[in-house]
């Protein structure tokens, strides 16, 4: 059975228990091959080469954008990647050979870097298309790095692995994504060999500019859809569970088992990505059937997401949200009775780039809730140029999401633990599928909110 798996940063950092979990566990001879492993870069590398995802912390891409000099910072994650390997000596790593390809690959970038560096200093080019490339170049040293390590550890102990290495370093084929995956792939026996790819790959049409830090999981995505395998596969740190534990407690909270695409959607809406959205897409699309599953827990099944599966019992799935919302309430009294105001509202949201999770409205008022990092004061300024009151107010949102929730009197439930819990909801709204419930609370009550709903609705 021909599967595509995906191994995310911080599983690959643990790459004796990717070896032990995944790679090896029950399984010897021909039973190793069939595989695709697509691997990110080990946890941190990324940040690094580029900056903090989530604190912002500037790395090597942060000094060409000031123009800096950035070849000391470059040699300083240069000297990280192989104080890395060292880490994975004792797993059959060749520190030599591992060191030389790194030092090769860093030195390569460092001249492609100088060149874009000297066109973007002569002011002839658009100083954002030479800033993409450069950011192209940095991410796609991480997942190199492990893919490269990956394979001499599998070869080091006598398993075919080859390295599928989609950067596209040396090839100056003018492919698009799809082409350089298709191209790769078609000359590989897959019965015979492991492949290891490379999360990052290398396309006409930039794969960071398409889908910036979430590329790995669209690489992954569409290397599936090449290659049509029974069942493609995201090993994760942890369970997509009904909540999270580090917020009820893992004695609080079970995997979901079984959910469908429509629900993962909903849960990339509020950060809780089981996927990528514009990966799972093409999944769904094709039909195959997506599981994710805890490295760390390796004889778990996980969960499966596939098309068309609705829980046999109505129940909820997952509860879960964000505090990382803001509302924007635009007010005007001559909106009640009036054709097109929210149209014109979400023109300027369209004009300016930014997405809502949550909308509600009433006779004079619309209420649109989106992300805090999306939030731009020319938004307020547009607004309160046209409508008499806009109010901006920081929230947290919980939801309750699942495939077959539709059931008399889990509004009231739910909104009468809130209440026990002495939490006051905001504002609410569902559609009419009825798939995912959203509350909107003050962000001082987001952790209680969720842990008030888990402990009614599931014990």
């Amino acid at each position: 059975m021909l599967t595509v798996e995906k191994i995310g940063g911080t599983s690959m950092s643990a790459f004796g228990d990717v070896l032990s979990n995944i790679i090896l566990y029950n399984r010897t001879g021909a039973e190793l091959y069939n595989r695709i492993f697509v691997v990110s870069a080990y946890a941190g590398v990324t940040n690094w080469l580029l900056e903090n995802k989530k604190t912002g912390e500037p790395g090597v891409y942060h000094r060409i954008t000031e123009h800096k000099k950035f070849h000391q910072a470059l040699a300083e994650v240069a000297a990280k990647l192989k104080a890395l390997n060292r880490q994975y000596e004792p797993l059959g790593l060749d520190l030599a050979v591992a060191d030389a390809f790194i030092e090769q690959r860093i030195q390569d970038a460092k001249t492609y870097l100088n060149s874009l560096v000297n066109i973007l200093a002569s002011g002839y080019v658009s100083s954002a298309n030479i800033l993409q490339a450069a950011r192209e170049i940095l991410a796609s040293i991480g997942e190199t790095h492990s893919a490269f390590n990956s394979v001499n550890i599998l070869q080091n102990r006598g398993i075919n692995a080859t390295l599928v290495d989609l950067s596209g370093f040396h090839d100056h084929k003018s492919y698009t994504i799809d082409q350089r995956i298709r191209h790769a792939f078609k000359k590989i026996n897959f019965a015979e060999t492991i492949c290891i790819v490379t999360g990052y790959v290398k396309g006409t049409e930039g794969i960071m500019r398409e889908f910036d830090r979430g590329y790995s999981e669209v690489t992954f995505s569409k290397i599936a859809v090449a290659v049509k395998p029974q069942e493609a596969i995201i090993h994760k740190e942890y369970h997509l569970c009904s909540a999270d534990p580090m917020m009820v407690g893992v004695d609080n909270c079970q995997p979901v088992g079984f959910t469908n695409y429509d629900v993962a959607d909903q849960l990339a809406d509020v950060g809780m990505e089981a996927i990528h959205p514009k990966a799972s897409k093409p999944l769904e699309i094709s039909k195959i059937n997506l599981r994710i599953k805890n490295t760390f827990e390796p004889e778990h099944p996980g969960t499966l997401i596939t098309e068309d599966y609705v829980s046999p019992q109505k129940r909820v799935e997952v509860i879960t949200g964000t505090d990382k919302v803001m509302m924007i309430d635009v007010y005007d009294p001559l909106m009640v009775g009036a054709a097109g105001y929210d149209l014109h509202i979400m023109q300027i949201f369209y004009d300016l780039g930014i997405s809502y999770s949550f909308k509600a409205t009433s006779a004079n008022s619309i209420s649109v809730v989106i992300w805090e990092k999306d939030f731009n004061k020319k938004l307020v300024l547009e607004l309160q140029e046209k409508y008499e009151k806009v109010t901006v107010e920081k929230m947290a949102m919980v939801c309750l999401i699942g495939s077959n929730i539709d059931q008399p009197g889990l509004l009231a439930k739910a909104a009468g633990a809130l209440a026990d819990a002495d939490i006051n909801i905001m504002s609410a709204g569902f559609a009419l599928r009825k798939v995912n419930i959203q509350f909107l609370v003050a962000r001082k009550d987001f952790r209680a909110a969720v842990v008030a709903l888990n402990k009614t609705l599931f014990f």
